[in-house]
């Protein structure tokens, strides 16, 4: 298949396209830096220099892309929790997860793409007892930087499951390389950043319209429905 990948640059992006690309998917990745283009055909990506703020321009790169599949694994998180620019990179974030969504999913729409699959988050889940299914709601009562977190999430979901074949992923805290938290989980619920990249691989082929949990076994969360409809597997590593 031919896959439109925003956000190929990321942390997922940089561990995902290989993996498409072994798959035998052809990759269009987008960046904003003209200086990340090399970069991304060394990983297997025909590159793309956008800016997902450019509904217009955003629009006439996935048409001539003409993807069957658009991922949307954008992230403008540069600061990590605790560090200076943390909450300035939140609400840039917030902005990017709101009005970045919007303008992709009208360009996937008018290029006549039914697939969508999209980075989301599994810790924004409401106070409960048990394990947070897919089902369950949004801590949408959240106050201050969590609260505006919180919303942003809640209309990415609502756009990108508006696409026929709208697929969410709600990742839990990454590690692994290049994230934050190097090789050791220091947040539940927790997902190493090679098995959050092969679920996405997977929901390209896998799974129907909806919800998927994706982190590894907690307490708190349960990833069952992605095991079961994905084939997702927490253990994934890819291979050096």
């Amino acid at each position: 298949m031919r896959i439109f990948l925003a956000g190929a640059g990321g942390a997922i992006g940089r561990r995902l396209v290989p993996l498409l690309h072994a798959a035998g998917h052809d990759v269009v990745g987008t960046t904003r830096s003209a200086d990340k283009a090399a970069g991304l055909r060394a990983l297997g990506a025909e590159p793309v220099v956008v800016d997902v703020f450019d509904a217009a321009a955003l629009t006439r790169a996935v048409q001539a892309a003409a993807p069957q599949v658009v991922m949307h694994q954008l992230t403008d998180l540069p600061h990590a929790p605790g560090t200076p620019g943390y909450e300035a990179g939140l609400e840039r974030n917030a902005r990017l997860r709101i009005e970045g969504t919007r303008n992709l999913v009208a360009a996937a729409k008018a290029a006549g793409v039914r697939r969508l699959i999209a980075q989301s988050i599994a810790f924004v889940y409401a106070p409960g007892d048990g394990a947070r299914v897919e089902s369950d709601p949004l801590n949408l009562a959240a106050e201050g930087a969590a609260g505006r977190t919180v919303a942003a999430v809640s209309q990415l979901e609502l756009a990108v499951l508006a696409m026929p074949e709208g697929i969410v992923l709600r990742y839990g805290f990454f590690y692994g390389p290049g994230t934050w938290f190097g090789e050791v989980p220091a947040r539940q619920p927790a997902v190493h950043i090679d098995a959050a990249a092969q679920a996405a691989l997977l929901a390209v082929t896998k799974g129907s319209r909806g919800i998927y949990n994706v982190a590894e076994d907690a307490p708190a969360l349960s990833f069952e429905q992605a095991t079961r409809a994905l084939g997702f597997d927490a253990g994934f590593r890819i291979k050096a």
